[in-house]
């Protein structure tokens, strides 16, 4: 395949070398003239193992070619990868006066091309640029639409400093963010006989993983640096202890808890952090990300209460209390601190749990609820049917599904479903559904 890469940085040079191994012939453009003259040369402009050999012999196979003018660039190729420079602003938020400028000449070159081309960015963007800003800069200067005379698309690089040829060839995932089939084609063209999956996805989620994937990575980094400031002061080896951490696969190092759904509780959690912000505190340690763990998780409590005041409807019918679903346990249970806030801005609840009810027959939550929630165990109910119809408002907060089947049959079309529970939309259901973040 004939391929243009605009930015020869680290991502632009690496991807370079490595098409151009693969048997693709490659134009690399840059604005900077020193790192064209590096590449004509057969040199790389990025310190990086394994670059030096690599550029050296695909320059001399031929097959890289170099220059300042982005016209010819796209007049000699088929697909276009989109790698200039996205940095911080002085405020935080994203510079992209390079790829503003550089989708302006791309659209103005466009003009004179009498084929369909793919633009695929993988310069690291805010979610919406490629759909809301580069898209329609692309249509204005161009003249052309897109999906029909070219095509964007959005392919999340996942390259580390140190290790990018590997990573290259030995990537986690492929991904292709795209509205039509034509730049995911080419892509597979390009990157399907990686030895990894291939997943297609909306423009936009793939824009969102990059952010995502980066994030956890500064969120692991810190977790780990967080604790061994604890190890230190308490004496105890951290690389003993996170290493032990790694070795768990079925809940540390998984797909556990790696879900979107409701704020966390329970017996274990909450005092467990509690108790480690405490031991830090004692021996004169910060630890800002455990801290901020806490605060967090109060504030998606408050994002399922705003959901409800959202409605503008005063009677809710609360499906599930406990902190889990399958348990009778009430301690610490978000739902508790959901349904506490609820009458206390003066709604009309009600609330039915099937394992609350069962476990306050046989006594055993009863106690519980008579000593510390004597105002929320009045308004529990043992027949579901009822608190459906005596409710406009129905919150999710159990995932049980026997409850839920029959929460979606109950349900008529005046009322709302907020889930809580990511229970999911039924076709069956007559009543509104409003998600808590999807």
């Amino acid at each position: 395949m004939n391929i243009s890469i605009f930015g020869l940085g680290y991502v632009g040079a690496v991807s370079l070398a490595c098409l151009a191994r693969d048997g693709h012939h490659v134009v690399g453009v840059d604005v900077d003239p020193a790192k064209l003259k590096l590449i004509s040369d057969g040199k790389t402009p990025v310190v990086e193992e394994g670059m030096i050999e690599l550029m050296a012999k695909v320059v001399g196979s031929g097959l890289v070619s170099v220059t300042t003018d982005a016209a010819q660039a796209l007049r000699d190729s088929e697909v276009s990868l989109i790698c200039v420079g996205t940095p911080s602003a002085a405020n935080g938020s994203q510079d992209q006066s390079a790829v503003l400028r550089l989708a302006e000449q791309l659209g103005v070159a466009l003009r004179d091309i009498d084929r369909p081309h793919t633009f695929v960015f993988r310069s690291t963007l805010v979610p919406g640029t490629v759909e809301d800003v580069l898209r329609p800069i692309l249509e204005k200067a161009s003249g052309k639409q897109e999906g029909r005379d070219f095509f964007v698309c959005f392919q999340p690089e996942f390259l580390r400093e140190g290790s990018s040829i590997r990573d290259y060839d030995h990537p986690p995932f492929t991904i292709v963010g795209a509205n039509s089939a034509e730049p995911v084609a080419r892509l597979k063209q390009l990157f399907g006989h990686l030895p990894c999956d291939f997943h297609t996805t909306s423009v936009r989620a793939a824009e969102t993983v990059k952010y995502c994937c980066n994030n956890f990575h500064a969120l692991k980094i810190t977790f780990a640096n967080e604790t061994a400031r604890l190890c230190e002061v308490l004496g105890v080896n951290p690389f003993e202890v996170m290493d032990l951490v790694c070795r768990d696969t079925q809940l540390n190092i998984s797909r556990a808890y790696m879900k979107p759904g409701f704020a966390f509780g329970g017996s274990c959690l909450p005092k467990d952090l509690r108790a480690t912000l405490y031991l830090a505190k004692q021996h004169d340690v910060v630890l800002p990300m455990h801290a901020g763990i806490l605060a967090s998780n109060r504030v998606h409590i408050d994002h399922a209460v705003d959901k409800v005041l959202e409605s503008g409807r005063r009677r809710v019918g609360m499906v599930g209390l406990a902190f889990k679903t399958g348990t009778d346990d009430l301690r610490e249970s978000p739902l508790v601190t959901v349904a506490e806030r609820l009458i206390g801005k003066g709604l009309s609840l009600l609330v039915y749990d099937p394992e609350v009810h069962l476990s306050s027959l046989l006594g055993a939550n009863r106690r519980f609820i008579e000593e510390h929630l004597p105002h929320i165990g009045a308004l529990v109910r043992s027949d579901l049917e009822a608190v459906v119809a005596e409710s406009d408002v129905l919150l999710i907060g159990s995932s049980d599904k026997r409850t839920i089947q029959e929460v979606k049959r109950l349900a008529r079309a005046d009322q709302i479903v907020v889930d809580l529970a990511n229970v999911g939309e039924s076709q069956g259901m007559a009543a509104q559904y409003v998600g808590l973040t999807w």
